[in-house]
C-alpha cells in the first residue's frame, strides 16, 4: 500500500506530492478535515443516512412530530465528513483503488473504528450488498475474493481496492464508519465506478493544415498492482509526428497520458489514428480509433480551360473544390455574382450565348480557413453587327471630310467603304475605319457602302456624300441648226439645283425655263438640262449664252454652234434614228419649191429675213417646218448605282451627214 502510495513522479496539480504512508497522493489528511458537509447537531428522519436505527450516528431515532427529540450523550460531536473521488475509472479485468478519507468529531475517543463498503445504496435498512466489513469480513458474493482495504481505519483512511473488474461492478460505493455504540455513520459523499473496455482519445478542438496537432490518448491509472502501456497505432504516415507520455491526477484519479503531435496535411484527413492499452505478463488489450478531421483550406480541383464559343450556343461553366469544412462556392463575371451556394461542385449554365456573355469568369471557393479561386476567359465569337457611319455627310466643294465607319465582331473584321463596287479605303482587323478627304469634289458626291466581314458573316451600311458645288456647264451644251429652226441645248451640273437662263445679248433678250413655248427643261441627277427652240431666219449675228447660277456662283457660257456646208445636224434617240435617216434621204432626193438649203450666210434651212428683237422666236408665216421627228428615250426612272446621270447616258445621238 505504502509503496502504491509513494510512487515516483505522481504529483498533484496543486503542488502537494504523496511520500507518506497515511497521506499517500491524497496531500496532508489534517488539511482536510473540513472536507465534506458539516454534520454537527445533525438530525434527519427516518430514510435518510445514519442512525442507530437505521444504521446511522449522531442523530436520534425518528419520532413524530411534535414529541421533542432526546439524544444520547456524545451524539452531536464534531463533524461527521468524508472524501473519495466522485468518479473514478478502470479497465475491466483489471483493478482500482478508491481512494478514501473520513472524519468524525474529535470529542469522540473510539477504541477501535471499524467500517464497512456498501454498493449502489446507502441505507443498511434496504440491505444493499456488501462490498467489504471490517468486523466480520462477511461481504457479498460478487465480492467475494474481490476487495481489500488499503487504508488504516484508525488513521481515518478508507482506501478500498477491488479487483478482477467486470462490468456488473460498475455503480456506486459507499463508505460507513462505525465507531461502535449509537456511533455509526453511513456518508452521503461516494465515488462513482466506470469499467471501461477502451482507453479515450482526446482530439484538439481542430485539427487545421499548418497549425501543430495533438492527441491525447488518456489511459486510467488507479490499479496499484498494475502499470498500463500505452502505444499509438497507424501514426508513422504523419508528418513530423512524434510520441511521449506524462502522468496526470485529477481529484486523486490517476491516468497515463500518451501524446501525439504531428503536422497534418490534406492527405491526413479521414486517416484512422488508433491507441493501444497493454498490461505486462497479462494478455489484456484495450483499443480506441479516432479519425482524423482535418480543417483546411479549400482548393479548387476542377474548372473549365477557357473556351471559344459561336454566338447563340450553349456553355456549361463546371468548379470542382474540395475543403474541409465544405466551402462557400461562387460563380462571378468581372465583380458580378451569378450563383452561389455551400457545396463542393458547383455549375453555371449559359444559355444563347451572345457577345454581351464575353469576358472573364472567376470560380470563388471560401471557408473559415481561407479563399482561393480559379478564372479562365470565355470569348463569344459572332459575324459584325451593321456598321455604324457618322450619318450622311454634306459638304461643299474644296471642304475636309472625314467619315468614321465603327461595327462589333469577333475576331476583329476586315472593313471596307466602296463607291459604285470600287474600294475606297480599308483596313484589315479593326473594328473601325476612317476615311479622310482632304479636299471633296463633285466627283466624290454620291451613295457608299461600309462593309465588315470576318469568317463569320458579313454586314454592311450605306451613306450619302453630298457635295454641294458651283454649277458646271457640260460639254453637250450647244446649238444645232436645222433650215428655219435652232435649238440650244445647256447641260449643268450643280448642287444645289441652279437656275438656267439664255442670253440672247444681240437681241438684249434673255428666256428661263418660266418661257415653257421656248424652253423645256429635265433634271436627272445633279444635271439640269435645258433646251431652247428658235424658229426662223437666223440673224447673221446671233449667238447665245449659256447662264447658270445657284448659291455659290454663276457660270455663263456661249453656246458653239454645230453648222458647215450641205452638212446637217440631227439629233435622234435610239429608236428615230431609221426614222430620220429615211426622211433625210427623201428631202435629198426631192427639194420642195420654195426651200433653200442655204443663206447667204451658208446656215442650212434658214431664209433671210429682216431683223428684229423677236424674229427667231416667232414662226414666219408660211415658212415651212422641218419634217425630222425626234425619238428620245428616258432612262432616268430606272435604277442607278451613282448620284447622278450624265445627259449623255439618257438617250444616244446618231450623226447623219449628207454631201
Amino acid at each position: 500500500m505504502d509503496g502504491w502510495l509513494e510512487r515516483e513522479g505522481w504529483t498533484k496539480r496543486d503542488g502537494q506530492t504523496g511520500n507518506k504512508a497515511g497521506t499517500g497522493r491524497f496531500g496532508s489528511w489534517a488539511e482536510k478535515r473540513q472536507w465534506g458537509n458539516q454534520r454537527e447537531g445533525e438530525q434527519t428522519v427516518a430514510g435518510e443516512v445514519g442512525g442507530k436505527g437505521d444504521g446511522r450516528a449522531g442523530s436520534c431515532p425518528h419520532r413524530p412530530a411534535p414529541v421533542a427529540l432526546v439524544c444520547p450523550p456524545g451524539t452531536l460531536g464534531g463533524p461527521w465528513s468524508a472524501w473519495m473521488p466522485q468518479t473514478i475509472m478502470a479497465f475491466e479485468g483489471t483493478c482500482v483503488a478508491i481512494p478514501c478519507r473520513f472524519d468524525y468529531p474529535d470529542e469522540l475517543r473510539p477504541s477501535a473504528v471499524h467500517g464497512i463498503w456498501y454498493f449502489n445504496s446507502p441505507y443498511p435498512r434496504n440491505y444493499p450488498p456488501v462490498v467489504y466489513k471490517s468486523r466480520t469480513g462477511i461481504v457479498h458474493e460478487s465480492f467475494q475474493g474481490r476487495t481489500r482495504l488499503l487504508g488504516d481505519l484508525q488513521a481515518r483512511n478508507c482506501t478500498l481496492q477491488l479487483s478482477r473488474l467486470s462490468p456488473e461492478l460498475a455503480g456506486k460505493y459507499f463508505f460507513r464508519g462505525d465507531l461502535g455504540g449509537y456511533n455509526q455513520y453511513t456518508y452521503s459523499e461516494h465515488s462513482n465506478l466506470e469499467i471501461v473496455d477502451k482507453p479515450t482519445i482526446v482530439p484538439p478542438a481542430a485539427v487545421v493544415v499548418g497549425t501543430e496537432a495533438e492527441l491525447r490518448c488518456v489511459v486510467p491509472d488507479n490499479c496499484p498492482t498494475m502499470k498500463p502501456v500505452v502505444s499509438w497505432l497507424n501514426h508513422e504516415v504523419l508528418e513530423d509526428q512524434t510520441v511521449f507520455g506524462q502522468l496526470e491526477e485529477e481529484s486523486s484519479t490517476w491516468s497515463q497520458v500518451s501524446l501525439l503531435k504531428f503536422q497534418p496535411l490534406r492527405e491526413n484527413d479521414r486517416h484512422e489514428l488508433g491507441c493501444q492499452v497493454t498490461y505486462p505478463n497479462t494478455t489484456f488489450l484495450f483499443e480506441a480509433f479516432a479519425t482524423l478531421d482535418v480543417k483546411y483550406v479549400p482548393r479548387i480541383l476542377q474548372v473549365n480551360s477557357s473556351v471559344e464559343i459561336t454566338e447563340g450556343s450553349h456553355v456549361v461553366l463546371v468548379c470542382v473544390a474540395d475543403s474541409n469544412p465544405m466551402a462557400l462556392l461562387a460563380w462571378f463575371k468581372e465583380e458580378a455574382v451569378l450563383r452561389e451556394e455551400p457545396s463542393t461542385n458547383l455549375t453555371l449554365e449559359l444559355d444563347n450565348v451572345t457577345h454581351a456573355h464575353d469576358g472573364i469568369y472567376t470560380c470563388v471557393a471560401e471557408n473559415v480557413y481561407g479563399r482561393v479561386n480559379r478564372s479562365l476567359a470565355l470569348t463569344v465569337m459572332y459575324a459584325p453587327r451593321k456598321p455604324s457611319v457618322n450619318t450622311s455627310v454634306v459638304a461643299m466643294e474644296g471642304e475636309s471630310v472625314t467619315i468614321l465607319c465603327t461595327t462589333e465582331s469577333n475576331p476583329e473584321p476586315i472593313i471596307t467603304i466602296f463607291r459604285e463596287k470600287q474600294i475606297v479605303a480599308t483596313v484589315v482587323y479593326e473594328s473601325e475605319l476612317l476615311l479622310e478627304i482632304p479636299a471633296v469634289t463633285h466627283e466624290d458626291d454620291g451613295e457608299y457602302w461600309c462593309v465588315a466581314e470576318n469568317q463569320y458573316g458579313q454586314r454592311g451600311s450605306a451613306f450619302n456624300l453630298t457635295v454641294e458645288f458651283a454649277p458646271i456647264i457640260l460639254l453637250e451644251s450647244k446649238c444645232t441648226a436645222a433650215r428655219d429652226t435652232v435649238q440650244c441645248v445647256c447641260a449643268v451640273l450643280a448642287n444645289p439645283e441652279p437656275v438656267i437662263s439664255f442670253e440672247l445679248p444681240t437681241r438684249n433678250v434673255t428666256v428661263n425655263e418660266t418661257d415653257q413655248e421656248f424652253v423645256y427643261s429635265q433634271k436627272t441627277g445633279y444635271t439640269v438640262t435645258s433646251i431652247l427652240t428658235l424658229r426662223g431666219e437666223l440673224d447673221s449675228q446671233l449667238f447665245v449664252v449659256c447662264s447658270a447660277r445657284n448659291l455659290y456662283g454663276t457660270k455663263n457660257q456661249q453656246l458653239q454652234f454645230h453648222h458647215s456646208n450641205n452638212l446637217m445636224w440631227a439629233k435622234v434617240g435610239p429608236v428615230g434614228a431609221v426614222v430620220a435617216f429615211v426622211i433625210l434621204i427623201a428631202a435629198v432626193c426631192y427639194s420642195p419649191p420654195g426651200f433653200s438649203c442655204t443663206n447667204e450666210r451658208g446656215i442650212p434651212g434658214y431664209e433671210r429675213r429682216p431683223a428684229s428683237d423677236k424674229c427667231l422666236l416667232n414662226k414666219p408665216e408660211g415658212s415651212l417646218d422641218l419634217n425630222v421627228d425626234y425619238a428620245n428615250i428616258d432612262f432616268t426612272k430606272l435604277a442607278t448605282k451613282d448620284s447622278y446621270t450624265l445627259t449623255e447616258e439618257l438617250a444616244e445621238y446618231a450623226e447623219i451627214r449628207v454631201k
